[in-house]
This record gives C-alpha cells, structure tokens and sequence, in this order.
C-alpha cells in the first residue's frame, strides 16, 4: 500500500497584492485532507497579512475541476473583452 503523501507545512504557490488585500493561492492540510486554499489575507497596520473569512478551501481532488473552471472563466472574459492586454499574462 502507498503511503499518501502529507503536507506538513502550507506551501504558498502565489500571492497578489493590490492595496492592503492580496490573495493567496495555497496547499495545505487540515485533520489529515489535502487542501488548496484560495483566500483574501488583509495587511494590519503591523505589516502583517492575515487570513479574512473571504475565501474557499477545497479538497485537493477538486483541484483539476477548479482549474478547468478558472481557464474556462478566463477564456469567456478574453472573449468578452473585460480584460485590458497587459491583464492576459
């Protein structure tokens, strides 16, 4: 039987800023699942980002399907042109 593998740290895949929210995209685990995180961290006085509510957290097995779903959202907005060029990268 293979061992699964765990996450004994979160891993940070991105983090993008605007103002004094930014939004973290990150692997992690929780009572023994494996997550992905995507979430609103705000940035305190203190310099300090911390997690706010605004956010879903997902078992790892989802992951394909949110990424299908992210690409399919993207294309739609290309396709719309709500998004300015310098945003397509």
């Amino acid at each position: 039987m293979t061992k699964r593998p765990t996450i004994a740290e979160p891993i940070e895949i991105t983090k993008n800023r605007a103002r004094n929210e930014s939004l973290h995209v990150s692997l992690s685990e929780y009572e023994g699942h494996c997550l992905i995180n995507v979430r609103i961290y705000s940035t305190g006085s203190d310099g300090i980002d911390r997690p706010t509510p605004k956010g879903v957290a997902m078992g790892i097995r989802k992951l394909p399907e949110l990424a299908k779903a992210i690409t399919a959202a993207l294309g739609k907005a290309r396709e719309l042109g709500l998004l300015d060029e310098a945003e397509h990268d």
